[in-house]
């Protein structure tokens, strides 16, 4: 016999049509959305560049590639892009990696050194040839910054050290070791295919943006489909519960700085083969300041702990857009230092707890007053 269920005592259900929400709540809830604010900085952005940079958003269709000031933007922030989603893991457990543009320039110079290009006949036809193969100088280069998240994890999650004085380490030995190996000279590379990974092109876009797209997808996945991004998350707010909880909190650390290198060190690859050469003096300098910047821009938060990689990819393309933006409007390129330095500000200031408590205190007493 089945029993039926008592209803009698069931609030009864609304009548009428259900209430909308207005025009000024469904934008102020959508203004409450963690990527709202980098979204909205990068639409400005764009804005601008409509206005005052004439052709901004033409593109062009020339050899089956498409060519114009957007997919400049977009090849030209790959390698901010790239690092950026290395350094993401990594201010989510409360670290930090200054020296990826060490790790850039070292990258670079590795595979550069190894590839080369020697002038020899083919069919009678003079033709530049790698002087190492070049899939062993790519994992060469590879295996070099690897090493370098080997140190940077070992020192940070095996021995302690704070993560500002670990990579600095290496964000001055790094780049030393690189100058050593070419006697600080630029390393000119000839080899054609090499330059396929920086300026080639795959379906009508830059084939760097298709590293990064895999690299992102595939961190993404990771991220959201087991529990590693959970377990990152929980390092960053409380890394001593964590490993109480069980996690294996140095490993976990260790693992994103060897993630960080290694996405710096695909970047110095790109890099060096767009310029079709390695400049140990100047290749990823200062490159760690904007993916710091890329990184808290897109919301994830020094302090660690919730992070989004979407959104320092976001970061990346709002910095390589302001840097275009200057330099098409002819403003000096000193001032892009200055306003990078101002974001930087802005930015520590609204993940201050201290000054979002002063902001709102004052934003009350002038709501009090009128």
């Amino acid at each position: 016999m089945s029993a039926k269920a008592d209803t009698s005592s069931a609030p009864p259900l609304p009548s009428g049509p259900v209430p909308t929400l207005s025009m000024k709540n469904r934008l102020s809830i959508l203004l409450q959305h963690p990527l709202s604010r980098p979204i909205l900085a990068l639409l400005v952005l764009c804005v601008i560049d409509l206005l005052m940079i004439p052709g901004f958003f033409h593109l062009r269709l020339q050899d089956g590639h498409l060519y114009g000031s957007v997919i400049d933007i977009l090849n030209r922030a790959a390698p901010l892009m790239l690092t950026a989603v290395g350094m993401t893991l990594v201010i989510a457990t409360r670290g930090i990696d200054i020296s990826v543009g060490a790790v850039v320039a070292l990258s670079g110079t590795v595979a550069a050194m190894l590839i080369g290009g020697t002038l020899s006949m083919k069919n009678g036809t003079p033709e530049y040839v790698s002087n190492t193969p070049m899939v062993w100088a790519l994992c060469a280069a590879l295996g070099a910054a690897l090493l370098c998240g080997v140190w940077n994890g070992a020192l940070v999650a095996l021995l302690g050290l704070q993560p500002i004085v670990a990579t600095l380490i290496l964000m001055v030995a790094g780049r030393g070791l690189a100058q050593l190996l070419t006697d600080g000279q630029i390393v000119t590379v000839y080899y054609q295919p090499y330059f396929f990974i920086g300026s080639g092109y795959l379906f009508g876009l830059p084939f760097s943006l298709t590293i990064v797209a895999v690299v992102f997808l595939l961190t993404a996945l990771i991220m959201r489909k087991t529990a590693l991004g959970l377990f990152i998350q929980a390092i960053g707010i409380n890394p001593v519960a964590a490993r109480l909880a069980g996690i294996r909190t140095a490993a976990l650390i260790f693992f994103v700085y060897l993630f960080c290198s290694l996405c710096a060190g695909v970047a110095g690859l790109m890099i060096s083969a767009n310029i079709k050469s390695a400049d140990a003096n100047n290749a990823g300098l200062l490159l760690e300041l904007d993916a710091i910047l890329a990184v808290t821009l897109g919301g994830t938060s020094l302090n660690g702990g919730k992070f989004s990689l979407i959104g320092s990819v976001i970061g990346a393309l709002i910095i390589q857009t302001l840097t275009y933006t200057i330099y098409a409007m002819g403003v000096p390129p000193e001032v892009n230092m200055v306003v990078k330095s101002i974001v930087v500000f802005v930015v520590c200031l609204s993940q201050s707890a201290e000054f979002k408590g002063i902001w709102q205190r004052a934003m009350a007493r002038v709501k009090r007053s009128s």
